[in-house]
């Protein structure tokens, strides 16, 4: 059984996002929540807290044990962007493209 937890349109660019949610994916869901507790990364408290709410549906929703759950996926997918533009020299403006994603977290049993 899978159980997922999706956090949506957080305000940083998905490339961050994405070297922190390698780590933790194939690992066991306790030691993945120990492992992003010592990242300092302000991308690692994202996952630590979609962790921690996929955990949350797999025992409240399915009555799963968090001691057979293992982090089968982890992913930073890209959402939409602001476009925003700033001037620039001899009247011209340049874009300024702030960056959001979603962070999927998916659990399965052992």
């Amino acid at each position: 059984m899978e159980v997922q937890a999706i956090t949506r349109n957080f305000r940083m660019s998905a490339q961050k996002m994405r070297e922190v949610t390698r780590q933790v994916q194939g690992l066991p869901a306790a030691q993945a929540l120990a492992v992003l507790q010592f990242v300092p990364r302000k991308s690692a408290r994202v996952v630590a807290k979609t962790l921690k709410s996929a955990i949350a549906n797999a025992e409240n929703n399915h009555g799963l044990k968090v001691e057979n759950l293992v982090v089968s996926r982890a992913a930073a997918e890209t959402a939409a962007s602001f476009k925003r533009f700033i001037p620039k020299a001899r009247g011209s403006a340049g874009p300024i493209i702030k960056r959001n994603c979603h962070v999927r977290i998916v659990l399965s049993e052992k």
